[in-house]
């Protein structure tokens, strides 16, 4: 595994790097073999510091915790204790993951602007970075949409610790998404089902 540690805003030692490869070699060792890469990323706010991690563990897996505690090393081992309660909920799930085979879709690059304004209305501002009433906002991006089962696709949002995931829908290859409510529970929808639909 390759892994790099880093500080942000702060000084990284060897002792944290030694204890980081340790403890993710020991975590997958007993979860999980061959995760491809991984990051951890130590940075302090006030008087506390955040530790997050962040491990490729399969194509389009990714895994990703994050702690806070008022010292280092405590920040590093919630992340830690985060990351392998995790890899222990989903370790049959994802060896099987890992020998499927999966399918993957390439979207094409987008682009999203702010709405266009009334010509009665006033021009944005300098250098095009408008108002508070007409922020302008670009996305550019290329990134691949896969094929999943619906239980895959929550066990991918839940690894990932995001808050929406988009997928082709395994069962007839339409896009779904899997998202995470206000109530903590997971949403699904489908727009195969009547429109307006979700399920939970």
């Amino acid at each position: 595994m390759n892994l790099t540690v880093k500080g942000k805003n702060i000084d990284v030692g060897d002792a944290l790097k030694t204890r980081a490869s340790e403890s993710l070699d020991h975590i997958f060792g007993k979860y999980f073999s061959n995760p491809i890469d991984a990051n951890v990323t130590m940075s302090k706010q006030a008087h506390l510091f955040t530790a997050q991690i962040s491990v490729h563990v399969g194509r389009g897996i990714l895994l990703q915790s994050e702690g806070e505690a008022e010292q280092a090393n405590s920040a590093y081992d919630l992340a830690a204790e985060t990351l392998a309660k995790r890899l222990r909920r989903y370790k049959r799930r994802l060896r099987d993951h890992h020998r499927a085979e999966t399918e993957d879709r390439r979207v094409s690059q987008y682009t999203v602007l702010a709405q266009e304004s009334d010509e009665s209305e006033e021009p944005e501002t300098v250098n095009g970075a408008g108002d508070a009433h007409h922020p302008v906002v670009v996305a550019e991006m290329q990134t691949t949409i896969p094929t999943l089962t619906v239980g895959e696709a929550v066990m991918r949002l839940d690894l990932a610790n995001q808050q929406a995931m988009m997928f082709l829908n395994r069962a007839h290859g339409g896009l779904n998404m899997v998202y995470r409510r206000n109530d903590g529970n997971i949403g699904w929808v489908d727009p195969g089902l009547e429109a307006g639909t979700t399920r939970q």
